[in-house]
């Protein structure tokens, strides 16, 4: 079972927005829902949240890849 009421978002779509048929499925289910208006903001990175991350994913140091 699909997670998405699929004939009413292709009606919101395709009569509410008048995308064609390619353009509605070309789309990401993000993105249509950015185009119908639903708006979440995503708060910024607090700096303890930047500080754990950088403790949990150092950068690497030494010899890269390529090489260099």
């Amino acid at each position: 079972m699909s997670a998405f009421d699929w004939p009413v978002l292709m009606q919101a779509g395709l009569k509410g927005l008048g995308l064609r048929p390619v353009e509605f499925w070309a789309l990401t289910p993000a993105e249509l829902k950015l185009m119908l208006g639903e708006v979440r903001s995503v708060s910024p990175l607090a700096r303890d949240q930047l500080d754990a991350l950088m403790l949990a994913y150092p950068d690497k140091t030494g010899e890269m890849d390529d090489g260099r």
